[in-house]
């Protein structure tokens, strides 16, 4: 079950969330691999191939 509100997140810890997965976005943009958005942005793997897709 998904839930509305963010997974439980404060608003705070959302806008981080959100400002990390731009900053991958623009790290694919740039050529980068998941596995190594993942090491740069401190993030598991999973979560940067989630966010390439």
């Amino acid at each position: 079950m998904r839930y509305p509100d963010g997974g439980g997140l404060t608003p705070a810890a959302r806008a981080k969330r959100e400002q990390v997965r731009l900053e991958a976005a623009g790290l694919f943009a740039a050529g980068m691999s998941p596995p190594v958005v993942a090491k740069k942005l401190r993030v598991s793997r999973k979560s940067a191939y989630v966010w390439h897709q």
